[in-house]
């Protein structure tokens, strides 16, 4: 057991799930340092005092990683290694009350809009003049702003709107000032995230303002790239793909979530677009952007889905090729309209038939990247790892995608710096190269 001095408060602040929760995770600890407090991010170290776990409450396996990582810390402050136990963030929004009967160590849950509540355990001020400069924990050449928060789609198999409620879109002023702010601290790429792209602007303008917000983040200085992630395809603005070809800042790279080819299962979804008229975007898309780099995700073992949808979904990813696809097996969530739904695909049949997928997406990874052989690709560099030099084209986007390996025995490229890289091999996921020199 530690001997407890008077040693001042350390915090670590430990973060599960996606971006977004890391975007908040960065906002709470830009808050308590601005309040003087030592803070660190998904540290090892033994020496904090309070842990704070931003958790994910989105499917089952990552219910299950936050519940492990709450319990594994109300252990050690059950041997008095800690002082205090926060938790926050999806988990913590969904199943607060049975939580906090289930784990008494915790000495606070808070909501996913309740960073001012957790602030105020640490006898914190809220400090307004912060927003916009929050700590960046990625690399520093590239960073995620978070556009929206909130969902007001109506997904069957989804619990987001559960846990983040409705879609709540930041001022386009707000989002300038805070890339901008970015940009000075030497950021070179920012990935936009929310709940829904497609969606911003509807509250705070009445209209789809992405397009507009794009052209005004375009003129920062010092950003080089704009990435956009989660665009729903539904009613999607078409005035969007105008401005991914047209402005030279905003990465030809789409990330859209299809979930599905079946109409039926569409239906059942509530994804309120059919299989035709998905093509004819992704076609219209691939017109207007010729070099589009599309990415997307799909959904197995939705209930009901029968052998027959399944096989309508394998040949539409083999007939689209999309350039980046990943697939998630059907979670059957409380509160969801699904949830009335008998969870009748077996979790094998889910799993064979996530892997069928994928072993058709990594064919057409590796053709297209074969294609790739002998092109010169403007690549971002994001660190040095054994004997590579490892970065991203614009086709790439972090911990998701392909990466661009640089042998470093005989060339060198400085990290957060972009270089032109003739590509020499390729695997399903992985593209060599060397550097060219103008």
């Amino acid at each position: 057991m530690k001997t407890r001095t008077l040693k001042k408060d350390k915090v670590n602040v430990i973060t599960l799930g996606c971006s977004k929760n890391l975007v908040d995770s960065e906002n709470i600890i830009t808050q308590l340092r601005g309040n003087a407090y030592e803070v660190v991010h998904d540290s090892n170290e033994e020496d904090a005092n309070i842990i704070v776990i931003n958790t994910c409450g989105f499917i089952d396996l990552a219910k299950q990683e936050s519940i492990d990582t709450i319990l594994q810390y109300a252990e050690v402050k059950n041997a008095g290694d800690i002082d205090k136990l926060y938790v926050t963030g999806c988990l913590s929004q969904r199943y607060r009350e049975e939580l906090m009967q289930e784990i008494p160590e915790v000495d606070a849950w808070f909501g996913t809009l309740e960073l001012p509540q957790l602030l105020a355990k640490f006898n914190a001020d809220y400090k307004h003049e912060l927003i916009g400069e929050r700590l960046i924990s990625t690399a520093p050449h590239y960073a995620y702003l978070k556009i929206s928060e909130g969902c007001n789609r109506t997904c069957s198999f989804c619990a987001i709107p559960l846990m983040r409620g409705e879609h709540v879109s930041r001022p386009i002023e707000s989002l300038v000032k805070e890339a901008a702010s970015l940009a000075r601290r030497g950021v070179k790429e920012l990935m936009l995230i929310a709940q829904e792209l497609t969606y911003y602007g509807l509250d705070i303008y009445k209209k789809r303002e992405l397009p507009r917000l794009l052209e005004a983040l375009a003129e920062i200085e010092g950003i080089e790239w704009l990435r956009l992630h989660y665009a729903y395809p539904s009613k999607f603005p078409t005035a969007l793909l105008d401005v991914i070809a047209a402005q030279a800042k905003v990465c030809n790279y789409l990330d859209m979530p299809l979930q599905h080819a079946s109409n039926t299962v569409l239906e059942r979804m509530r994804r309120q677009i059919t299989k035709e008229e998905t093509i004819a975007l992704i076609e219209m898309a691939r017109n207007k952007i010729p070099d589009l780099t599309l990415r997307t995700t799909m959904l197995v073992g939705f209930p009901g889905e029968t052998d027959e949808e399944f096989e309508e979904l394998r040949q539409f990813v083999k007939d689209m090729r999309f350039d980046r696809l990943g697939v998630f097996q059907y979670s059957h969530e409380e509160s969801t309209r699904a949830y009335d739904w008998p969870d009748d695909v077996p979790t094998e049949v889910k799993r064979e038939r996530a892997n069928q997928l994928m072993e058709i997406q990594q064919e057409i990874s590796f053709a297209k990247n074969q294609e790739k052989i002998g092109q010169t690709l403007r690549v971002l560099f994001d660190r040095k790892e054994g004997d590579y030099y490892v970065g991203r084209s614009e086709g790439d986007s972090p911990e998701v995608d392909n990466e661009v390996l640089v042998s470093a025995r005989n060339q060198y490229v400085r990290i957060g710096d972009f270089a032109n890289v003739r590509i020499a091999e390729v695997t399903e996921y992985d593209l060599f190269g060397e550097i060219v020199i103008d």
